[in-house]
C-alpha cells in the first residue's frame, strides 16, 4: 500500500470518529429537559446480565375528578398522554385570577396548531360559589377553547388535597395561604403526570420558558422503550471507522482498475 493510500485510510478512519466525538460532545447538553420535582416515591434496583440498574419512580400525581364549565364529569384520567398546565382561581377574584386567566390564554394561542398535545386546567378554589354557569361565564369571558382548556369546579377538600398533597403547591409557593388557595403559579405536569416545573404566571420569562418545556415533554421517550437508534449509540465509533475502511478499499480498488 503506497503513501497515498495509507493517508487516505488514516483520514477516512480519523475523520468520521472525530465527528462523532465533536457531535456527542456539543449535543449532551444540548436540551435541558424539565426537572422532576419531589423526591421519588421509590427506587427499584434489578440487574440483568450481570448489570445492577435503578428505576426511580418519581412521584405521580393521583387522579381527580371535577365538573367542567360545560357540565360534563371530567377526570385526569381522560387526558392519557398529555401534557397538562394546572392554575387556581375563583371567578369572583378581583385580583391575579383575571391576569393570570389572561395569560392562560396567550398560552392556548400558542398551541392552537398542536393543540393535541396540552390540556390546559383552571381549577376553582371557591367551588361552593363557582357553579357551572359561573364557570361557563368566565370562561368565555376569555374566549377559551372549552375542549382544551377546563375550568372546572368539585369537592374542595380533593382540591386542597389535591393542591398541597400532589401539586405541593405550598413547595412551589411558600407564601401561599393553606386556608384559601391563592397562588400565581401554573404547574406542569407530563404525561406520567410528574410535576416538572411551577411557573409565575406574570413572569415574562417564565412563561416563555413554559411555552418551550411544553413541547419539549412530548419529545421525551420513555426509558424501557427507547429507539432503536439509540441502542447502536454505543457502538457509532466502530460503524464510523468501518464505513471509512470500506471507502478507502474502494478507492484503492478503484485505482488499481484505473491503472490495469
Amino acid at each position: 500500500m503506497n503513501k497515498k493510500a495509507i493517508l487516505a485510510l488514516i483520514l477516512a478512519t480519523a475523520m468520521p470518529l472525530a465527528g462523532y466525538l465533536i457531535v456527542k460532545y456539543y449535543s449532551k447538553e444540548a436540551v435541558h429537559m424539565p426537572a422532576r420535582y419531589f423526591a421519588p416515591d421509590s427506587v427499584i434496583v434489578s440487574e440483568k446480565n450481570g448489570k445492577t440498574t435503578t428505576d426511580t419512580i418519581w412521584h405521580k400525581v393521583k387522579n381527580i375528578s371535577f365538573t367542567n364549565q360545560l357540565g360534563k364529569k371530567v377526570s385526569l384520567d381522560d387526558l392519557h398522554g398529555k401534557v397538562l398546565v394546572i392554575d387556581f382561581f375563583f371567578t369572583r377574584c378581583p385580583s391575579i385570577c383575571p391576569g393570570l386567566a389572561h395569560n392562560m390564554k396567550r398560552l392556548q394561542n400558542s398551541f392552537v396548531k398542536n393543540d393535541s398535545i396540552v390540556q390546559f386546567i383552571s381549577i376553582s378554589v371557591d367551588p361552593e360559589h363557582d357553579s357551572v354557569p359561573q364557570l361557563r361565564k368566565f370562561a368565555d369571558r376569555f374566549n377559551a377553547n372549552h375542549d382544551t382548556w377546563w375550568f372546572v369546579t368539585g369537592n374542595k377538600k380533593e382540591i386542597y388535597d389535591f393542591a398541597f398533597n400532589e401539586l405541593k403547591a405550598s413547595m412551589a409557593d411558600a407564601e401561599v395561604d393553606t386556608a384559601f388557595l391563592h397562588t400565581p403559579n401554573f404547574f406542569l405536569l407530563d404525561s406520567n403526570r410528574v410535576v416538572r416545573g411551577w411557573y409565575n404566571g406574570f413572569d415574562t420569562v417564565k412563561q416563555a420558558q413554559l411555552v418551550r418545556d411544553i413541547p419539549l415533554l412530548m419529545l421525551e421517550r420513555d426509558k424501557k422503550a427507547p429507539s432503536v437508534f439509540r441502542e447502536f449509540i454505543p457502538i457509532l465509533p466502530i460503524i464510523f471507522i468501518a464505513i471509512g475502511i470500506v471507502v478507502v478499499v474502494t478507492v484503492i480498488l478503484s485505482n488499481k482498475r484505473n491503472k490495469q
